[in-house]
């Protein structure tokens, strides 16, 4: 069985085709064949998102994990995202939540909050 899709890698977008044993191609790099064969092993995201803070002037931060993590446990961390209140300040890659539900991932800020 074939499977197709459209890298993401890069902005051409690659149309790959992944075969039974985790052949690729397609692509037009090297990176684009191991996405392809990554993707239908064991797609992997970063999650982006925000948390609450105890600014008064930034209600909210802008998060992301430090590395990615496995597709099915999406639903797992953003459930302890929305549990997150980060106290200022809070400087660019802090660790807020060290192996977000248990992902191997950190959540770290992407944003600085002084006050």
């Amino acid at each position: 069985m074939e499977h197709k899709l459209t890298c993401i890698i890069c902005p051409r977008g690659c149309q790959l085709t992944v075969d039974d044993n985790f052949n690729v191609s397609g692509n037009s790099c090297p990176r684009g064949a191991v996405y392809g064969a990554q993707e239908i092993r064991d797609p992997q995201r970063t999650l982006t998102s925000t948390v609450k803070t105890n600014s008064k002037i930034l209600r909210v931060c802008p998060v992301k994990t430090n590395k990615t993590i496995k597709k099915g446990l999406q639903f797992q961390v953003m459930e302890e995202v929305n549990k997150v209140v980060a106290s200022v300040p809070i400087h660019l890659g802090d660790v807020l939540v060290a192996n977000i539900a248990g992902s191997g991932a950190d959540l770290i800020a992407t944003r600085e909050i002084l006050e």
